[in-house]
């Protein structure tokens, strides 16, 4: 009994003993925004997903698009001004190709989800003129039953073809394949996957065939983007209240060499953004974007990233992200430098 109590007291001297499993939180390394965009309209929840064109002749008069999913899409240059604004009932996310080719004529291609009718989901389809600086509608293409949430764009690499990904409210997401043979496009369902809760936010990988996509509250997944391979999806990082809090939200990828980069997500959770190495998908860090030249970001709903020149201001990338919290004002779109983000990070 002596022998006993001994050990006891040496136990209760002891520090605890971290568990096998236990999960280091990371730090968290925080940027600032360079510019934000003109605030939305709309009131409350209404500023959602952007997507980004880069003027490979003038970089520094790239375009951003971005949707209020109140009130329709808005069209802004790298200051954030807001140049134009096209209305349409219900768009969610949106995606963009650009050097595409429609009814024979070069084009930028932008497809957003629209969830105005919740029952009969479809694609807003529009071509972005880059000379006049103007979003022109284009066609509005059915997909099928269920309410469009994600919307994402696949061009395979080794014939270019073009596909759609409509992710729906309830983690079905159809597959569509674009025919852009006349003025007007059109598209097919060619497959649907699935996944078991709600989820919004993907990314497809041009180089690769890889599809990306955020189950809200569960976490990251991926499929083959082919539309003959296997449905089956593959889990990639948790939603595990350390390295990604739910809800995950927004996704892009910053490509590097023939399959490496990184694959950001929103953190929506702690208003944060957490980095993935391509193409093992090893966590690689995460960080906020603080208050600086302009307010901090939260709650981030959809983001998108192009790396490349973007001119003096945006060397190596930029990355665009929705600020859900953008007050006095409405919400808006918050303007980062990739090289930032990857200097804060320690990565290159």
């Amino acid at each position: 009994m002596r022998t006993v109590a001994i050990f006891a007291l040496l136990l209760a001297g002891c520090a605890p003993v971290p568990q096998p499993d236990a999960v280091v939180a990371p730090v968290t390394a925080v940027v600032q925004a360079r510019a934000e965009t003109d605030p939305v309209d709309s009131l409350d929840d209404a500023a959602d997903d952007p997507a980004i064109w880069r003027n490979p002749a003038d970089p520094a008069a790239s375009l951003i698009v971005a949707t209020d999913k109140r009130a329709g899409i808005h069209l802004y240059d790298l200051n954030g001004k807001r140049l134009g604004f096209t209305p349409s009932a219900r768009l969610n996310n949106v995606d963009l190709r650009d050097r595409v080719t429609i009814g024979g004529v070069p084009a930028i291609l932008v497809a957003a989800s629209d969830r105005a009718d919740v029952a009969a989901a479809k694609m807003a389809l529009f071509r972005l003129d880059a000379v006049t600086r103007r979003l022109l509608p284009l066609a509005s293409v059915p997909v099928g039953p269920g309410e469009a949430y994600g919307m994402c764009l696949w061009r395979r690499a080794r014939d270019g073809a073009l596909f759609g990904f409509v992710v729906m409210k309830d983690g079905r997401i159809d597959q569509m394949a674009f025919d852009l043979s006349g003025a007007a496009p059109t598209a097919r369902r060619v497959r649907s996957l699935k996944l078991g809760t709600q989820s919004e936010g993907c990314v497809a990988d041009d180089r690769t065939g890889r599809l990306y996509v955020s189950e809200e509250d569960v976490g990251l997944w991926s499929f083959d983007a082919e539309p003959d391979a296997p449905v089956t999806p593959r889990p990639l990082g948790r939603v595990d209240g350390v390295t990604l809090f739910a809800d995950a939200e927004g996704m892009a990828l910053a490509p590097r060499g023939r399959t490496g980069g990184y694959l950001i997500v929103s953190s929506q959770g702690d208003n944060a953004y957490a980095l993935y190495r391509l193409p093992d998908m090893r966590f690689a860090g995460r960080f906020r974007i603080g208050d600086g030249r302009v307010d901090a970001t939260s709650e981030t709903d959809g983001i998108d990233l192009v790396t490349g020149d973007f001119g003096p201001d945006y060397p190596g990338g930029l990355l665009v992200v929705q600020d859900g919290d953008n007050a006095p004002a409405t919400q808006n779109f918050k303007l980062t430098a990739w090289a930032d983000v990857l200097a804060a990070l320690r990565l290159r």
